[in-house]
């Protein structure tokens, strides 16, 4: 099992920053990806970024590219989202996922509890 706690969230004006956190731990050794989801009211989940633990290549959905950008820290398990010019649209819940792969088991994505994003006018 991965546990993930997100952090960050908050309301900020159009324009602005915010940086979430995402803190992943329990087996984390078989964590190989790592990424960021969001979901507006009425809307589905949408994909946002994500990084690949090994070597760090990234990935992000047309929407934030450009905008946002998707790290990792390998030593503290965690993956952090900058967010720059922050638009009403961003306005959302921001999930966390971890994919994880165990031989002889296969793969399973673990999510986190969400943090509310508010792009404000």
């Amino acid at each position: 099992q991965v546990q993930l706690v997100e952090s960050g969230g908050g309301l900020v004006q159009a324009g602005g920053s915010l940086r979430l956190s995402c803190a992943a731990s329990g087996r984390t050794v078989t964590v190989y990806r790592m990424g960021w989801f969001r979901q507006a009211p009425g809307k589905e989940r949408e994909f946002v970024a994500q990084i690949n633990w090994s070597g760090g290549s990234t990935y992000y959905g047309d929407s934030v590219k450009g905008r946002f950008t998707i790290s990792r820290d390998g030593a503290k398990n965690t993956v952090y989202l900058q967010m720059n010019s922050l638009k009403l649209e961003d306005t959302a819940v921001y999930y966390c996922a971890a994919d994880s792969r165990v031989a002889g088991i296969g793969q399973s994505k673990y999510w986190g509890q969400g943090t509310q994003v508010t792009v404000s006018s």
